[in-house]
């Protein structure tokens, strides 16, 4: 079983962590941003923190495991390796989260939704709704780093490697852009 120290040290090591005034992806502002696709460049890192999320999910007997493009395409892989299952992803297609690429979830199946890091849950809802209207049943939701601090409820079992309260706020409520601060959106230009 991996500790909360260890995958502190993984993420620090990884430079996950990063600080300033970051745009999420919800639109929600935060002064911590956890850009967690870094954590996949290194295989030993992923293969540790997968493992340990898919020991949580050994019993539960998963037959797919699917995890919303793009961050959680290499978790989704990882963790399926480690269950010995099929794995999957869900993209957009005209803003709206869906399967493409033959992918199929059949009538029964028993389905782990992934995702790297859960700040609202938007995504991980949407790819519940796909696995529900496929005729599928959530096995539960796993994630890297649950950024609520436990606080988000999926409505299914719910696990993550390493659960911390990070603070984000709504632009009109935000402390940082009181300040005058501007913000970045990781992984583009600063955006004003």
């Amino acid at each position: 079983m991996i500790t909360r120290e260890r995958v502190l040290e993984i993420l620090k090591e990884a430079g996950v962590l990063l600080e300033g005034h970051f745009l999420l992806t919800s639109g929600r502002h935060s002064n911590k941003y956890l850009q967690c696709a870094k954590i996949f460049q290194y295989t030993k890192y992923s293969e540790e923190l997968c493992k340990a999320l898919a020991d949580k999910f050994k019993d539960a007997g998963v037959d797919v495991v699917i995890g919303p493009a793009i961050g959680a395409i290499q978790m989704s892989y990882e963790v399926s390796r480690w269950l010995g299952v099929k794995n999957i992803f869900a993209e957009r297609e005209n803003g709206i989260m869906t399967l493409r690429r033959g992918f199929t979830i059949e009538k029964g199946q028993k389905v782990l939704v992934v995702e790297d890091v859960v700040t609202t849950g938007g995504s991980v809802r949407e790819v519940i709704k796909i696995v529900q209207e496929s005729g599928g049943e959530v096995a539960g939701v796993g994630a890297v780093v649950d950024r609520t601090g436990g606080k988000i409820d999926f409505g299914t079992r719910f696990e993550a490697v390493i659960s911390m309260e990070v603070e984000s706020y709504e632009p009109e409520n935000c402390p940082l852009c009181k300040q005058g601060i501007p913000f970045i959106k990781p992984g583009s230009r600063n955006l004003k």
